[in-house]
């Protein structure tokens, strides 16, 4: 087993609007200031840090990147280390998103 879920957009969007999940998105700083998802812990994947994950939320913590590479290599770093014992990559990453008409934050001015 891989140790963690994949999980489609629709579904990670509907789980973070009611409560049950949280974003977390691995981009770089440089991606996530073009387009984020609403309400994503920006956690870069270059200066990763797991204390900066929101761990004590109760809540599923889906992995989000451009598309869904990244994200999967956390999830697997993740769950190797014991480091939590559920996680969820949002198979796809934003493309996956954008393609699936959700909503994003614009790009910073």
């Amino acid at each position: 087993m891989q140790g963690y879920s994949e999980v489609d957009a629709v579904t990670a969007h509907q789980w973070a609007a009611d409560g049950e999940a949280v974003i977390v998105d691995v981009r770089e700083h440089n991606e996530v200031s073009q387009s984020s998802v609403d309400g994503a812990v920006h956690v870069p994947m270059s200066a990763f840090d797991p204390t900066s994950l929101p761990t004590d939320s109760g809540k599923k913590i889906v992995f989000i990147c451009a598309h869904g590479h990244r994200s999967v290599q956390v999830t697997q770093y993740l769950i190797a280390n014991s480091i939590l014992e559920e996680a969820y990559n949002l198979t796809g990453g934003l493309a996956a998103w954008l393609q699936a008409g959700l909503p994003v934050e614009p790009a910073l001015a």
